[in-house]
């Protein structure tokens, strides 16, 4: 009887077991991965970053495209202004985001640039058209931020003002598709004056203020004003009496810019994101390279709609992010 008892009472532990292992193995799998997705969050936001900041410096040694398109296109424009202060503490906090980023764009300068440049010289249409994808893919998320720029606010109709500042902000990227450049106003000089000197601080702090700006390319300006030849030369040839003016010149630009675009978009969300809307859809036009025909015309639309894949889910709202990016505002 007692053998018989204790029979019953081992097959009903082993029965529990079973059960209790059959419930507990899902359980246990989906913990692990949950903690997996965790642990490797960081490491993927990091790489993730490294390769927006790979296409920004790309972006910003190539005439004509425009790095603060980029940076709003892949949705890190609002905290990259924030961090361009001298508040060390803002800066030190934000570090995680921050490092990737630069070193992304180091990475971009130093090792993408020259195949950047002969994509550009040797398959033009088609670049231009992957870059235009990456505009356009980017569209949905500006117009959200656009109709949702203030806490709180949800407006199906923009305020007439902002709908203004779209409509000025095209027409000054409709002005700039008809400005030529002189080659003879860019002809590379190594000897440093003061002249020189001067004129290579005020051409870099709005070289710079226009690499924060949508749709407006830094290096494009250079070539306006006739210094960008003398600025790669200096780069290349580590030419330090003309690379001090120079960087303090960008510098400058570039912490008034962003103090200036922190303040609008503080002050007017509406209305600096309506500007910023107009300026990135007005940026097509000037790099708008015709269809051409054939294999041609074939590549350029594959090369749109890649373009235009890459940015549509890069740019989606992270909401992590999102948090940080308020956080620092704050």
């Amino acid at each position: 009887m007692l053998t018989a008892s204790y029979n019953i009472f081992q097959k009903s532990l082993k029965n529990f077991h079973k059960k209790l292992e059959t419930y507990a193995n899902p359980l246990a799998t989906v913990l692990a991965r949950k903690s997996l997705i965790r642990y490797n969050q960081p490491m993927k936001n990091a790489l993730k970053l490294i390769g927006v900041g790979v296409i920004l410096g790309v972006a910003n040694v190539i005439p004509g495209v425009s790095g603060g398109t980029l940076a709003v296109v892949f949705n890190v424009y609002d905290r990259l202004i924030q961090v361009i202060t001298l508040n060390i503490k803002k800066i030190l906090a934000e570090w995680k985001f921050l490092l990737p980023l630069i070193a992304g764009m180091a990475l971009g300068i130093l090792l993408f640039s020259k195949l950047i440049t002969f994509l550009f010289a040797h398959y033009p249409v088609q670049t231009n058209w992957f870059f235009i994808g990456i505009i356009l893919g980017s569209i949905p998320m500006i117009y959200k931020r656009f109709l949702y720029s203030s806490p709180g606010e949800k407006k199906n109709i923009p305020p007439v003002s902002s709908i203004i500042c779209i409509a000025v902000a095209l027409a000054i990227m409709a002005v700039m598709t008809f400005m030529e450049v002189s080659d003879t106003g860019n002809a590379i000089q190594t000897e440093f004056s003061l002249s020189l000197a001067a004129r290579l601080f005020i051409s870099l702090a709005f070289a710079a203020i226009a690499m924060i700006i949508p749709g407006i390319s830094g290096s494009f300006l250079m070539l306006v004003v006739g210094v960008y030849s003398t600025v790669i030369a200096a780069v290349a040839d580590l030419n330090v009496p003309l690379l001090v003016p120079a960087a303090l010149g960008a510098i400058a630009g570039l912490l008034g810019g962003a103090g200036l675009v922190r303040f609008l978009m503080s002050k007017v969300p509406s209305q600096t994101y309506g500007a910023i809307l107009g300026l990135v859809l007005g940026s097509i036009l000037v790099i708008f390279p015709g269809f051409g025909s054939g294999m041609t015309l074939a590549a350029s639309m594959l090369c749109a709609a890649g373009g235009f894949l890459l940015s549509f889910f890069a740019s989606r709202e992270n909401p992590e992010s999102r948090e940080q990016g308020q956080a620092s505002e704050e």
